[in-house]
């Protein structure tokens, strides 16, 4: 008989997430994104882990959620400001089971309650169709470097539904 799959928690980013959270991002790069980007990207893009001090202090300044099968955490995501997506990775033992739909499920639900209008993610190619399928629609094609190397991702956006009990937008400073 089959086991019942477990369900995925969200809890808020606690300090003692940093290093998970790094490998987490690390993983998710280099084993699902690297079918859309270069041996050369992928090493720049997750070079940014490797300070994990900084990575944790950068997840801590903003919202952060963090996805979760049986305790561990398996994922997360993170809001810059009133309506930018930042950060959205799962680590590939736990891609399609729920994980990343949760996470901005909540984030979406979250920045709305805050006041957000819209929100707005510079997505990789490998997540924008899965921000496709939840309703994000392309606005512009960039590319970014990296230490010298340069890669390609697009920013799309989302209207959420008006809230009219909520308070303007925050802006940060």
């Amino acid at each position: 008989m089959s086991r019942a799959r477990s369900p995925i928690g969200l809890r808020p980013f606690l300090p003692q997430d940093g290093a998970a959270l790094a490998a987490i991002f690390v993983a998710s790069v280099e084993e699902i994104a690297g079918e859309d980007y270069g041996a050369e990207q992928i090493a720049v893009w997750t070079a940014r882990a490797d300070d994990a001090q900084a990575f944790a202090a950068r997840l801590a300044g903003q919202l952060t959620l963090v996805a979760t099968l049986e305790g561990e955490p398996v994922g997360f995501v993170s809001l810059a400001g009133p309506e930018r997506i930042d950060m959205l990775y799962v680590h590939p033992l736990a891609s399609r089971q729920g994980a990343g739909t949760a996470l901005v499920d909540a984030l979406e639900k979250l920045a709305q309650a805050r006041g957000a209008r819209h929100l707005v993610v510079d997505s990789s190619d490998t997540a924008e169709p899965f921000f496709a399928r939840r309703g994000y629609s392309a606005q512009q094609r960039n590319t970014i470097e990296i230490d010298g190397v340069w890669l390609g991702n697009t920013t799309m956006r989302k209207a959420l539904p008006a809230n009219d009990s909520a308070p303007p937008p925050r802006r940060m400073q």
